[in-house]
């Protein structure tokens, strides 16, 4: 179990209401960029939750005027002739995915997670944002797939993966290849995010999600995750419904199914 408040390193955690876990990126001086020390700062915050059911919703954000920069290129350069870059599985090993471990983080931990960009989310910050269930933003929140602009490939840490089932090839590749802002508004517009909100209001409004959320069944939305993540790949209609059968099923018989119909069937 994770502890009401934490500050770490590189991030800060705590416990806004019963229920809901707020994660603050905390390198506003580097855009939030991610490090090493970032990710296993997350790896101990996905370790707590993993087993943790009194936190039932998590949203992450940045402090300052940014949500995530993505990796810290300056510290890239400034290890550039350590062991790391020495030969390429070394460097897959140790660094490449090192980083993609965060994004199969935020997928794997039971908790839907909601993204409040409060500014640029570009590289890893912007894979951060499609790795979550939900994404708010605010009006002076943009999104770049950042690769293709320093000589990378534009599919990294899942964007080729995760960018096309939220929003269509055609603007997947027009995003990944130009390596263009992405700014809120247009983001709202193609479904990249659910809402815009002004900045003041973006985390109450991150909370108000959490709340509707909170009035569903912990096993519910754990189910729900699940099923989404696996079902987007179904080779079939058939196999969609049945897991989704599976599903209902186990919820059918717990006690959380019966508390919750028979209020509903009273409100009806």
């Amino acid at each position: 179990m994770i502890s009401d408040m934490k500050e770490f390193n590189t991030l800060i955690f705590q416990k806004t209401e019963d229920g809901v876990g707020l994660v603050t990126m905390n390198r506003p001086e580097q855009l939030n960029a991610t490090n090493i020390e970032m990710i296993e700062d997350f790896d101990e915050i996905f370790k707590g939750l993993s087993n943790d059911d009194s936190i039932r919703v998590l949203i992450i954000t940045g402090k300052g005027r940014g949500f995530s920069a993505g990796a810290d290129i300056k510290d890239a350069v400034t290890h550039k002739d350590s062991d790391a870059f020495s030969n390429p599985e070394t460097f897959i090993r140790t660094i490449q995915e090192r980083y993609a471990s965060l994004i199969l983080g935020l997928r794997k931990i039971p908790q839907p997670v909601i993204a409040a960009v409060n500014g640029p989310a570009a590289g890893g910050g912007f894979c951060m944002a499609l790795a979550s269930d939900i994404r708010l933003a605010c009006p002076k929140a943009y999104f770049v797939a950042s690769f293709i602009n320093i000589g990378l490939s534009g599919g990294e840490l899942g964007s080729s993966y995760l960018l096309p089932r939220l929003i269509g090839l055609s603007r997947t590749a027009d995003i990944l290849y130009t390596g263009r802002k992405v700014w809120a508004d247009e983001a709202e517009k193609i479904g990249l995010v659910s809402k815009v909100v002004p900045e003041e209001d973006l985390i109450e409004t991150a909370i108000s999600y959490a709340r509707m959320m909170l009035a569903k069944s912990t096993g519910g939305l754990k189910l729900t995750k699940r099923v989404l993540d696996q079902n987007i790949d179904a080779p079939s209609l058939d196999a969609a419904i049945n897991l989704e059968n599976r599903n209902q099923t186990i919820m059918v018989f717990s006690k959380e199914f019966f508390n919750l119909v028979g209020a509903f069937a009273k409100e009806s």
